[in-house]
């Protein structure tokens, strides 16, 4: 695996500038608070996947540009030391963020789907549902994860699924001490489109 580390709350505030906006205007487009733009920003604030869909929408992007996709190719083969990690780390703390992820399908052009490698760490889990346009689809390799959505908690273990809209509120967390890993593919209709 690849030991580049995308800076994400970077590659955000780059965009925002770029695009003329201010944080409340993406606040206002993507539903987030200002305080959790400007939090993404600083690195203070680790973005899950779905927030990050949100993001990429507000600036008429698709989710693999924010990871310096570069879609040109009518496949992608991606080996394993090959793979670029996203480690989200909690800047304030120090420490690593409750997840990591790496995108599985870089390169792909036209794609209407993003496949990533999930990894759940133990301990805080996000305090607030998330929710974007499309669908999703969880496999647990590894561990156990916990995912609560419309009114509905339920623990995974390996060889579990989950399959949902995306416009449900959902958390998705580790569950007990040990790290969960899983194949996480969201789906989000032609806003994802790469060309």
């Amino acid at each position: 695996m690849s030991d580049t580390k995308l800076n994400i709350g970077e590659k955000i505030h780059k965009l925002r500038i770029k695009n003329s906006m201010s944080i409340e205007e993406v606040a206002e487009k993507t539903g987030l608070s200002t305080a959790t733009i400007s939090g993404i920003e600083d690195q203070s604030i680790s973005p899950p996947l779905g927030q990050l869909v949100r993001l990429a929408n507000s600036f008429r992007i698709t989710v693999g540009e924010l990871f310096g996709d570069s879609a040109d190719s009518p496949f992608c083969i991606v080996r394993h030391d090959d793979r670029t990690s996203v480690s989200r780390f909690d800047s304030t703390a120090g420490q690593a963020s409750h997840y990591s992820y790496e995108s599985l399908g870089y390169k792909k052009q036209n794609r209407q789907m993003e496949p990533f490698l999930v990894t759940l760490n133990p301990g805080e889990n996000p305090a607030e549902p998330n929710q974007h346009v499309g669908e999703e689809i969880l496999f647990v390799l590894e561990g156990q994860v916990e995912v609560s959505l419309a009114g509905h908690a339920d623990v995974l273990n390996p060889g579990d699924s989950i399959y949902y809209d995306s416009n449900l509120p959902h958390i998705v967390s580790c569950h007990g001490d040990q790290p969960a890993k899983l194949f996480a593919v969201i789906y989000a209709r032609k806003e994802m489109l790469i060309f």
